[in-house]
Order: structure tokens, then sequence, then C-alpha cells
């Protein structure tokens, strides 16, 4: 499977231009977020292990497939992360969730780690840490760093748009991971923010300023 996939999907970019719009409030998209992650971890996910159990239906019994061994785990980088983590429960509710806070500095734009809890073990389930920005990928490349540090191995990265500036540098740091995006945009602009993008997504999230 390729390492980037970038999704070309009608209803993905449909409601990312929805997402963009400055009259777009916040209820609505707090429920476009979910949905653009559902739609997404539709695809992200077509690789989880599946073993045969045996099922019995009201005609008879078979061996049907199911999700195998420890499954998922979920790990959104706080606070915008947290508005994808829905959209993918809805496909596996039984998903573990974990947390990874970091926040960014204002003169370098480097992130700075204030808070890592993780589903144990976390060595043995496929992991997809969710941002909805990837800018500079400086927050994406420490969280990976975090995860690593703490034994996960299979992890996927989900960012609903993204700068080449930034999908660039979580490329080179992490080549072994799988990163999905749902469009990819200009570029970054002197304040790292992505261009056109969609402002503040955890702002747009919470509504808050």
């Amino acid at each position: 499977m390729d390492q980037i996939i970038v999704f070309q999907h009608p209803l993905i970019q449909h409601k990312i231009s929805m997402l963009r719009d400055k009259r777009t409030g916040t209820n609505e998209f707090r429920a476009l977020v979910e949905e653009i992650a559902m739609l997404m971890g539709y695809e992200a996910l077509r690789d989880l292990p599946v073993e045969d159990v045996e099922i019995e239906t009201p005609i008879e019994t078979c061996m049907t497939p199911m999700i195998a061994g420890r499954k998922l785990a979920v790990v959104p980088i706080l606070r915008a992360g947290l508005g994808m983590v829905n959209g993918i429960l809805a496909l596996v509710p039984s998903a573990k969730v974990g947390h990874i806070g970091l926040y960014r500095d204002e003169v370098t734009h480097e992130p700075h780690e204030y808070y890592c809890k993780l589903p144990d073990p976390i060595d043995e389930r496929t992991i997809v840490v969710t941002d909805p920005m990837l800018a500079t990928g400086g927050s994406a490349v420490a969280a990976v760093d975090f995860i690593k540090a703490h034994g996960g191995k299979k992890i996927k990265f989900m960012s609903i748009i993204a700068a080449p500036e930034g999908l660039e540098r979580l490329k080179a740091a992490h080549p072994d991971i799988q990163i999905y995006v749902g469009h990819m945009d200009r570029c970054l602009n002197e304040n790292a923010y992505i261009c056109p993008g969609l402002g503040d997504a955890g702002d747009r999230i919470f509504g808050t300023k």
C-alpha cells in the first residue's frame, strides 16, 4: 500500500469545502469533521486483520470473518484531533482511545508535549493518529515519536487537510507509517497556517476564539 493516500472521493471533497466556509457554524463544523473522519476511516482501516469465527445464523452455522486480535487504538492530538474520534468509533465501537497533548510555541512553531496516555498494550494494536490539520508537521512527527517510544508499531496518521511542507516532513521522519489526507492545500503562510485552509480547527470545533 502507498505510504500517502490523498482522497479524491466527491463526498469527502464536498464536505471539506463546507468546512472551509467561514459561515459554517460550530455545530455543523463539528458534524462535518466526524463525517469526514468516518469516510476516511472506511478506507484507512481496509487492512485490519480478520479471523473466521463460528456464527449461527437463523438458517445454519457458518464460519465468517470478524476483526481479529487487539483491534484498534485511536489517538487524537489534542485538542482538534478529538473532533475526528467519534467518526472512527462509529466504524469500530470497540476501539480504545488514547490522547496526546501538544502545544505549539508561538515563536518557533515547534510542538511541546504536555500529556500522553495510550491504551495498553499499545504494541499489539493498529494505531490511528488523528489531527484535522497537518501544517508544519511538527506535532504529527512528535506524536508518532511518542507512540513509537511507548512501543507502538503499526501506525496510521489521518488529517483532513495538509500543507505540502508538513506532509513531506512527516513522510521523511516516519517513512514506515501510512498517511491519509482529505485534501492537499497550497502552502503555509508566514504564521504557519495552511492556505487556503479553514482557520483554526480546534476553535471551530469547540466554538472558542
